[in-house]
């Protein structure tokens, strides 16, 4: 692939993530990223300033039969259950009963049945969660569980298992480690040094003595997003980042590893858009992402989900809307949140984010906020269906369950 490529968000100076989690909707500056020019309220918002990237090189690449949209583009299953949440808790097998059915309400089959549409016994699936927000507004670990349960019985052994983030220590926070999956890989691409971010100790931990990044050998510098926007070169920036420049590789995890990935984000908002299934990878899966946000906006989570390594992987999509969020994302404000006992599925996610934010939008009208309705905050999907990577017309969307 051409040397040409992508990147992602700068941490506020002098902001650490969990001073950034305790912040209201107001404060938007986050480490996953919510730039001002994505939560932004000003009707005047002009389109997108288009730079150059390689989602040419992409294109080229001829698709597969596992390829996104999948078997069932434009089709989202809802499933909703009242009990699906006990004392702020997930109830396992209620959670477990609506796995199954949205698996057959998104494809007219018993999950067992269907788990040949998705996968091949000697698949190696990588379950990309959510972990910013544990306790709120992450991916809850009972869905996850619903998942490698079905994997099992389908023939796929926990060893060829992997449940993964970009973030090592995110994953740890929420809950994501061997002893609670035991016998399940658990794999950040990346580590960063939260307490070197804050000025507490020293670099260390994250910076070898040559000035790289320890996590460099973890992304494959043969297979990267280039965007024609320069990384910021600062100490904070390379700990959250691993490289500046103009080039975001992706994970090895994702190149060299995994064969189908299933994507498992939450329901909740960023700004006037959302932060769900096409945010959960397109800026999940690369690194030197902060760079990216202001001058491309959402169309990364459009670009990123059309190189092979993910567009030809992803064959499921399950937005965890348990628990949901309707403001102040994409980090987590508890007096946001609210008990939605919902969970969505689509092998298109394009067509279940384009589902979701209406819903969304929807939510957060009815709650009083103001909601800024600009084409730029769902140009990503009509672009990612001119790419012909889903369906994203609400009038071409079938919902069942809803």
């Amino acid at each position: 692939m051409r040397k040409d490529g992508y990147q992602s968000i700068d941490l506020a100076p002098g902001l650490d993530r969990r001073e950034l989690i305790k912040l209201s909707a107001a404060g938007a500056g986050l480490l996953l990223g919510v730039p001002e020019v994505w939560a932004a309220g000003d009707e005047k918002a002009g389109s997108v300033t288009r730079v150059k990237t390689n989602i040419g090189d992409a294109l080229k690449v001829p698709r597969c039969r596992w390829s996104i949209p999948g078997p069932f583009p434009g089709r989202v299953a809802r499933v909703t259950n009242p009990r699906a949440m006990r004392s702020g808790k997930p109830d396992p097998a209620v959670v477990r009963n609506m796995f199954r059915k949205g698996l057959t309400r998104l494809t007219g089959k018993k999950a067992g049945e269907a788990f040949p549409l998705f996968f091949e016994k000697d698949d190696v699936v990588g379950i990309k969660v959510n972990p910013v927000g544990p306790g709120l507004i992450a991916t809850r670990l009972e869905v996850v569980d619903a998942v490698i349960e079905w994997l099992e019985r389908g023939g796929i052994p926990r060893k060829n298992i992997v449940i993964w983030d970009r973030f090592d220590y995110m994953l740890k926070d929420a809950g994501f480690t061997q002893t609670r999956f035991p016998g399940v890989g658990i794999e950040g691409l990346q580590t960063m040094d939260e307490a070197a971010a804050e000025g507490k100790r020293d670099d260390s931990r994250w910076l070898k003595p040559d000035g790289h990044h320890i996590s460099e050998a973890g992304f494959d510098r043969q297979t990267y997003y280039f965007a024609d926007v320069e990384g910021p070169k600062d100490k904070g920036y390379l700990n959250q980042h691993v490289f500046n420049g103009k080039y975001s590789y992706f994970g090895k995890l994702l190149t060299k590893k995994l064969t189908k990935i299933v994507n498992i984000p939450v329901f909740k908002n960023t700004g006037n858009g959302i932060s769900m299934a096409t945010k959960n990878l397109g800026y999940g899966s690369i690194c030197n992402t902060g760079r990216l946000h202001k001058p491309l906006f959402f169309n990364v989570c459009t670009e990123v989900l059309a190189f092979p390594c993910i567009r030809d992987r992803l064959v499921l999509n399950i937005t965890d809307g348990l628990r949901a969020q309707y403001e102040g994302g994409p980090m987590p404000v508890a007096k946001f949140a609210w008990e939605y006992d919902t969970l969505f599925f689509a092998t298109d996610p394009f067509a279940l984010d384009s589902a979701c934010h209406r819903l969304m939008v929807g939510e957060r009208k009815a709650r009083g906020v103001r909601v800024n309705e600009h084409p730029r905050y769902t140009e990503y999907l009509r672009y990612a269906e001119q790419l012909k990577l889903g369906v994203t017309d609400a009038k071409e969307i079938t919902v069942v369950g809803a």
